[in-house]
C-alpha cells in the first residue's frame, strides 16, 4: 500500500514538474503520440531505484554523451527565500529579526510551507523529501561515542550545538508565524536544517542556496583525487622554484586552486539550473553527480552518508610541531589518502623534517620536489608514520575484526521488522548491542529482545554508519601501516645508489606529539 502511494505521489510530482518548465529534454515539445499527462522525465532520464548506490536515483533511458545537458530546472522553479517570500506574512516576519542567516531564514520558510499541507504551491515537492536525515546533527549521544575518533566526535559535538544555537535564536519568529508546536520542536529543525545542506544547490543571489526540484534526485559521485594531481603539482613545482630565495614560501596558491568539482548549476545566460553528464552513460545505467570533493566524515555531517569507496577520504594524524614549521604546506594537506599512501604534501614534509636542521636548506629544493632523499631517510618517515598509525589503532576500543562482526549484527537487526532473538556471539560485540538497547530503551526481558518502530530504525541506521565510518577510518590506517612497511622492505632488494642523495641524512626519531 505505502509502495502504491509512493508511485502516485511520485506521478503526480513529475507531472507537476512538468507544468513548471522542469525537462530532461532539449526540446520543449513533448511527443506528439504521446497521450499520458506530461512529465519532466523520460527523453534523458527516469527516476529508479538503486537499493545498493543510494536508493532512489535517476537512471538513462537512453545513452548519454559525456557533457550533454540532461536536466534544466528553470529559476522561477527553484525553492529560495527569495520565492517563498511572496508569502507576506513570512516576509513581514523575517525583517523583525535582522540577526538571522540566510540558511535560518529558508529553514524557517521551509517549516512554514510543510505546516500548510496541501494548501503550499510546492505541496508536490515536499511530499517527496525525506522524512528524516542521519547527517551528524540528529547523532544521538551513543552513535557520536560509537565513532571513536576524537575529530570525529568534536565534528559531532559542533554539528549538534551549531543546529540548537540556530534553532533557538530561530523560536521567536516561529512563534510569531504561529507554526504548530512540530513544526517549531528542534526535531522539525533538523529536518529543514538537513534538507537544506543536503539538497541545495548554490545560487549568486541567496547565500543559503536553492532547492532544485527533480534536480535533487541525482546520486553522488566522488571526483577522483587524480583531477587534482595536476595542481597539487603545479604548487609544488611553485614552492621548488622559490626555495632557494626564501624558505618562507607562500602556500596559499595550493589550497586556492583545490576547488570544488561539480557537474550542474545556475546559468545566468539561460536563467535555469543546467545539470551534465559527467561521463559517458550507457541506458539504464545510473546517473551520478559530483557535488565536490569530500571526505566521508564530511558527507555525514552535511548528506547523511558515506561511500564505501570514496578517493577523496582521508585520515589526518597527530604531527610533531617541528614538521609543520619546517615547511610551507598547509596542515589540511598532510594527511593519509584512502588508499593509505602519505599525501604528496605529507612525504614531502616528513622527508624535509627527517633532515638533520643543518642540511635542510641544501636538500629543501629535492624534498619539495618529491624525492626521496636517501634510504635511511625514507626509512625514518616511514617508520614513523607505521609506528604511530599502529598507536592510534591500539588506543581505539575494537578492531577491523570486531567491525565487521558487528555490521552484520546491526544488519540482522536492520533487517528485523518485529521482536527478534540475536544470536550475539563475542563478548565484545553483544556488549555494544546491549548498550545501544539500553541507550534507546529497547530492553525488555534481554538482550536478545527487539522491539522494532520508525524511531528504533532511524537510531540503527545511524549507529550501523557510525561503525562503518570508523572501519574505514582504520582500514586506511591499516593500509598506511602496510605501505610503509613495504616502502622499507623494499630497500632490501634496491641499491642506495640509485638515489639522488647521499647516505649523511640520518634517521631521525621523535615521539607522537
Amino acid at each position: 500500500m505505502e509502495e502504491e502511494e509512493g508511485e502516485a505521489n511520485l506521478k503526480s510530482f513529475l507531472e507537476w514538474a512538468a507544468a513548471i518548465g522542469i525537462s530532461d529534454s532539449q526540446s520543449s515539445n513533448q511527443s506528439e503520440n504521446s497521450t499520458s499527462p506530461p512529465s519532466s522525465l523520460g527523453q534523458s532520464l527516469c527516476v529508479s531505484h538503486f537499493p545498493q548506490a543510494g536508493g532512489r536515483g535517476l537512471a538513462a533511458v537512453r545513452d548519454l554523451r559525456k557533457g550533454e545537458l540532461i536536466l534544466k530546472v528553470p529559476k522561477h522553479a527553484l525553492i529560495t527565500s527569495e520565492s517563498l517570500m511572496k508569502d507576506q506574512a513570512l516576509s513581514t516576519a523575517v525583517q523583525n529579526y535582522p540577526s538571522l542567516s540566510p540558511t535560518q531564514i529558508l529553514s524557517v520558510a521551509l517549516l512554514r510551507e510543510a505546516g500548510k499541507g496541501k494548501s503550499s504551491l510546492w505541496f508536490p515537492y515536499l511530499k517527496q523529501l525525506p522524512r528524516r536525515y542521519d547527517t551528524l546533527a540528529s547523532f544521538g549521544q551513543f552513535e557520536m561515542q560509537a565513532l571513536q575518533v576524537d575529530d570525529a566526535i568534536w565534528t559531532v559535538e559542533r554539528a549538534v550545538g551549531r543546529a540548537e544555537l540556530e534553532w533557538r535564536s530561530a523560536i521567536a519568529i516561529m512563534g510569531e508565524l504561529e507554526l504548530k508546536p512540530h513544526f517549531r520542536s528542534f526535531k522539525a529543525w533538523l529536518w529543514a536544517s538537513a534538507t537544506i545542506s543536503s539538497r541545495t544547490l548554490h545560487v549568486p543571489w541567496d547565500d543559503a542556496g536553492c532547492l532544485c526540484p527533480v534536480g535533487d534526485f541525482f546520486n553522488y559521485s566522488a571526483p577522483r583525487e587524480e583531477q587534482f594531481e595536476s595542481e597539487v603539482l603545479r604548487s609544488a613545482s611553485s614552492l621548488c622554484s622559490s626555495w632557494d630565495a626564501t624558505e618562507e614560501s607562500d602556500a596559499g596558491d595550493i589550497t586556492a586552486n583545490l576547488l570544488r568539482l561539480t557537474d550542474g548549476g545556475y546559468e545566468e545566460e539561460v536563467g535555469a539550473c543546467c545539470f551534465y553528464a559527467n561521463r559517458n552513460y550507457r541506458k539504464e545505467e545510473q546517473v551520478l553527480l559530483s557535488y565536490g570533493t569530500y571526505t566521508n566524515l564530511e558527507l555525514l555531517e552535511h548528506y547523511g552518508f558515506l561511500l564505501d569507496e570514496n578517493p577523496n577520504d582521508k585520515v589526518f594524524i597527530a604531527l610533531v610541531p617541528d614538521i609543520y614549521s619546517s615547511c610551507s604546506w598547509p596542515k589540511d594537506s598532510l594527511y593519509i589518502q584512502q588508499s593509505g599512501k602519505p599525501s604528496f604534501a605529507m612525504l614531502c614534509a616528513m622527508r624535509l623534517w627527517a633532515t638533520p636542521m643543518n642540511q635542510r636548506k641544501s636538500f629543501g629544493y629535492l624534498a619539495y620536489s618529491g624525492s626521496q632523499l636517501s634510504t635511511a631517510n625514507e626509512t625514518s618517515v616511514m617508520q614513523w608514520i607505521a609506528k604511530n598509525c599502529h598507536l592510534i589503532l591500539e588506543n581505539l576500543s575494537t578492531t577491523t575484526e570486531e567491525d565487521i562482526s558487528l555490521l552484520q549484527t546491526i544488519d540482522k537487526m536492520h533487517e528485523c521488522r518485529a521482536p527478534v532473538e540475536l544470536e550475539l556471539g563475542q563478548s565484545t560485540i553483544r556488549g555494544q548491542v546491549y548498550a545501544f538497547l539500553e541507550t534507546n530503551g529497547l530492553l525488555n526481558g534481554g538482550v536478545g529482545a527487539l522491539h522494532w518502530n520508525g524511531r528504533t530504525r532511524g537510531s540503527v541506521d545511524r549507529w550501523k554508519l557510525a561503525v562503518q565510518w570508523r572501519l574505514k577510518y582504520k582500514q586506511i590506517l591499516l593500509d598506511c601501516i602496510s605501505y610503509s612497511n613495504g616502502t622499507i622492505d623494499s630497500f632490501t632488494s634496491r641499491d642506495d645508489s640509485t638515489l639522488r642523495t647521499n647516505r649523511s641524512i640520518s634517521p631521525k626519531f621523535e615521539p607522537l606529539g
